[in-house]
């Protein structure tokens, strides 16, 4: 069984600050963890690099605002998450309601959000300290790259 150990809490170097602008999306692994850079409207965000849900990769997703909130979608299932908090979002209609009205919920953090710093056109990463699990740490290291790869495999199945 793979041994998880806890982030060391360490600021990691990830690039120029005008590379990574001009990149818009980068992947790096930082301590075994997959993460995926984004800089959208002059802001960057550093989020686990496989969704929650069946551990698509993040990279090609849409960037959209939903509820006040800016999400990238999966492009495998289309599963909306917020940048800023890693919160699943979702919508639905009250059945009781009538007539019904869609709004969108939250599903709670499911996406591991990690922490952007830039310092003299430096970009830095430093990995969640949260100690708590959460679902996109699934799809995180050997044990993740194997589940990706049984979830690929049952989606060319279907």
């Amino acid at each position: 069984m793979e041994e998880k150990m806890p982030p060391t809490g360490v600021s990691h170097f990830v690039g120029k600050k005008e590379e990574l602008i001009k990149a818009k999306r980068s992947c790096r692994t930082l301590e075994g963890r997959d993460i995926l850079i984004i800089h959208h409207q002059s802001v960057f965000y550093a989020v686990d690099s496989y969704c929650y849900h069946a551990g698509g990769q993040l990279q090609n997703g849409d960037i959209e605002e939903i509820a006040g909130k800016l999400c990238i979608i999966c492009p495998n299932h289309k599963y909306k998450i917020s940048l800023a908090e890693g919160v699943g979002l979702y919508k639905a209609s009250d059945p009781a309601e009538k007539p019904p009205v869609s709004r969108w919920y939250s599903k709670g953090v499911k996406q591991r959000i990690h922490t952007v710093t830039e310092s003299n056109g430096d970009v830095y990463v430093m990995l969640s300290q949260d100690s708590n699990w959460i679902e996109s740490d699934f799809f995180q290291g050997e044990k993740g790259k194997v589940e990706r790869t049984k979830a690929a495999a049952a989606e060319k199945k279907t």
